[in-house]
This record gives structure tokens, C-alpha cells and sequence, in this order.
């Protein structure tokens, strides 16, 4: 990019071009045999016969010269000359000039930033693409990609016997998801493979509607029986409820079953229900 006048620089610390001595006052300062340009007498070192010079009082800069305060002769010896540092002048920083490399680490603190408190309306996800957060202007926190999924109403057991015993069940259909993961038609009966890892909070209901001895429902993990109950006899309605909070690995599957003593029971499909949601 072209300037008008010398070009700004900006860091380092430079032993300049040898200077020989003649009988005047005034030396061209040069580095790798280009003129250089001081911003100030202030930032030279000057040695001259061995001795270290004062800035200003010694000498002083013009331009891209050294102006000693009385002419030199032959017999003189400017020993050296360094620049301690370049300086630049910025009225303002170029866009994206600034990057993550150029800030230390722990830089950035509350009191930098001139707040307590961040502001912000949506958190992306790692991808800076979807939002993984979100709040809204009353406070509450929205977290639109958390997976969950809701199963609804009974299709039935998973093979055609009729008094069954921790039988996998079907439901009618996938009412709610988010993440996939959901099965209903696999030989397990109805069941959700977790798409993330996780602690998650699954549930299930089952209800019927004539009597029987009694209704057992079941949660698996796996092959893994993480939680049973049990109801007995109420005249013509069985409920039951059972819910866990499991630490879960991706791929995991969660499934229910159902125990069953009655032939052909009848279902209530708002007391079928599997569901559950990651917690975090």
C-alpha cells in the first residue's frame, strides 16, 4: 500500500548500517542500506568514541538522519547506533486486524470488558451455525436442540400372546422428537437409541380397562432392567408409572415392557405413554 512520506512501521529492535566519521555533524541512518526514519532521538543508542550519547543533548534526529550537536572529524569512531523499538502512531485498528493469537491468555476479564454481566440473546453451537441457546427478553432460557421424543397410545405387544410376562410393547405413534433415534417397529417393540451423551430423565405410563391381577411395567436399559412396578387389583381400571434419570452413553437404547395377566386386555391410550428428554 502506497504512503505519502515514510511508510508507518511497527515493532523490533535494530542494530543500524556502520557509520564511518567525517568532519561533519550529520550521518544518514540506514538498515539493510534503506534509509531508515527515527521517530525520536529517544529511541536511538548512540556510541560514539566508546562512549554512550544523551539523546537530545548529544544528538538529535531529522528526518532519517543523526545530527550530532558539533561536527565529527576522521579520528571520531561512531561505535554503533540502535533503535530500541520502532513506534507506530494509531488513530484506529484495521477490521479483523486483531486476532484471537494476539490476545494473552486471561486478558479478557470482567473488568476489561467494563461489565459484570454478558449480554446475550443466542449462544451458537461449535459450528457457529444453529443456536444451542437461546433468552428470550423476560428472562428464560431456550434451548431449542436438547433431544427428546414422546411416544403415544398402545398398538400392542411385541408378539401376539395374550397374558404376557415383560413383553416389549408398541405404541401408535412417534407424537414428539427431536434428534431421531426412535424405533417403533424393531423386534425390542417400541425404543429410543440416544443420540448424545448425557444424564436424561425417561419415563413411561400404561393403563387398562378391565380386570386383571395385576399390571407390571418396566424400563431397560439395554438388556438392563433399570426400574419396575407394579399395580394390583382395582376393580376395572390398572395404572402405572414408572421413571428414571439415567447417565446414558450415545447409542444407548432405552426401551419398556409390560407384564400382563388378563387375556385381550383393553387399553386407555391417555395412560399409554413412553417419553423422556435430555436434562443436560
Amino acid at each position: 500500500m502506497p504512503y505519502i512520506g515514510k511508510s508507518p512501521v511497527s515493532g523490533g529492535f535494530h542494530k543500524l548500517d556502520a557509520l564511518t566519521a567525517s568532519a561533519t555533524a550529520t550521518y544518514a541512518l540506514t538498515l539493510g542500506s534503506a534509509a531508515y526514519f527515527p521517530e525520536t532521538a529517544n529511541q536511538l543508542l548512540v556510541s560514539l568514541n566508546g562512549i554512550i550519547q544523551a539523546p537530545q543533548d548529544s544528538f538529535t534526529v531529522s528526518g532519517s538522519n543523526l545530527v550530532f550537536d558539533t561536527a565529527l572529524t576522521s579520528n571520531d569512531s561512531i561505535d554503533f547506533v540502535v533503535a530500541l523499538g520502532d513506534v507506530l502512531g494509531v488513530g484506529s485498528v484495521t477490521d479483523g486486524a486483531i486476532t484471537a493469537n494476539k490476545i494473552g491468555n486471561g486478558a479478557v476479564t470482567k473488568a476489561k470488558m467494563g461489565t459484570t454481566e454478558l449480554d446475550l440473546a443466542t449462544i451458537k453451537d461449535s459450528t457457529g451455525t444453529n443456536t444451542a441457546m437461546s433468552i428470550d427478553s423476560s428472562g428464560r432460557i431456550l434451548t431449542p436442540q436438547v433431544p427428546y421424543f414422546y411416544f403415544r397410545g398402545y398398538a400392542g405387544l411385541a408378539t401376539n400372546a395374550i397374558a404376557a410376562t415383560d413383553k416389549p410393547v408398541y405404541f401408535d405413534a412417534i407424537e414428539e422428537s427431536r434428534g431421531g433415534g426412535l424405533d417403533n417397529s424393531s423386534t425390542l417393540g417400541a425404543s429410543y437409541t440416544v443420540p448424545v451423551a448425557g444424564v436424561y430423565c425417561i419415563w413411561a405410563n400404561v393403563g387398562l380397562t378391565n380386570s386383571a391381577d395385576y399390571l407390571g411395567l418396566a424400563l431397560y436399559h439395554g438388556t438392563t432392567l433399570k426400574q419396575k412396578g407394579w399395580s394390583g387389583n382395582d376393580l376395572a381400571h390398572y395404572s402405572n408409572h414408572v421413571q428414571v434419570v439415567m447417565n446414558l452413553a450415545q447409542n444407548d437404547v432405552i426401551r419398556c415392557t409390560i407384564d400382563i395377566s388378563y387375556n385381550v386386555p383393553n387399553t386407555d391410550p391417555q395412560y399409554m405413554n413412553f417419553c423422556g428428554y435430555l436434562i443436560g
